[in-house]
């Protein structure tokens, strides 16, 4: 059994699922998935279920009534992969804005100390391709508003691509965590922090993506900008 498990939320993402799954199953290093399908109307859950089939011991699924919001997909995959004891946890979008084969860079900087690795495009080294200017201009003064008020020394706040220890997740009281989207991405960087567990970005490519829908929203981005003063009171 892999001691690396990827969790990926889905919500209509047919084109993507497959290939995903392959990418990640074909790296040279062993990662199990579980996807955390939020009942997509497009059929995404019963691809999952097939590609399980030819998986049986590597690739899971949660299946959750309806759209719920990132954020508590990815708390539903942390206590699931906390129950089986995954000594390494990841955050991965299923788009291909994150390229699998930086999933080994992200565990090794774990291996080697980080309790959080961040996928960091802000950071030295890190990159975006395909996004309009104005897209950029809003996510990097949107992290450079959480680093002024929550005083958090991470560039990349927002990132969505991540490893976590086992010990760093479990210290997290992952019960009063209800964010869903931006806010939720933040919250669990900031709770790392609080508990004192040390932080590395590791730069990627963020690649904006090719099938599919971005679930981008103003709510979204409202979430966040309100969200960031409540986890300054908030018992993490």
């Amino acid at each position: 059994m892999s001691n690396s498990l990827v969790i990926i939320p889905t919500y209509n993402e047919r084109e993507n699922v497959q290939l995903m799954a392959h990418a990640v199953l074909a790296l040279e290093e062993s990662f199990n998935i579980l996807f955390v399908d939020d009942n997509s109307p497009d059929g995404t859950a019963e691809i999952i279920s097939g590609i399980m089939e030819t998986y049986p011991n590597r690739i899971f699924m949660i299946n959750r009534a309806g759209k719920l919001g990132l954020g508590t997909a990815y708390i539903a995959g942390f206590k699931w992969a906390l129950a089986k004891d995954y000594a390494f946890i990841f955050e991965m979008d299923c788009d291909f804005s994150h390229d699998p084969a930086d999933l080994i860079r992200l565990k090794k900087a774990c291996v080697d100390g980080a309790a959080l690795a961040i996928g960091s495009r802000y950071c030295k080294g890190g990159k975006i391709e395909n996004w309009p200017f104005s897209r950029w201009l809003l996510s990097y003064f949107a992290n450079l508003y959480v680093r002024l008020v929550l005083w958090i020394r991470v560039h990349d706040s927002t990132a969505g691509f991540k490893c976590y220890t086992n010990q760093a997740l479990k210290s997290i009281n992952l019960d009063i965590i209800h964010f869903k989207g931006y806010a939720f991405q933040i919250c669990m960087k900031y709770a790392v922090r609080k508990h004192q567990h040390p932080i590395t970005e590791v730069p990627i490519t963020f690649k904006d993506r090719v099938y599919g829908e971005s679930k981008m929203s103003t709510g979204i981005f409202k979430e966040a900008l309100l969200g960031v003063w409540k986890m300054r009171t908030m018992k993490l």
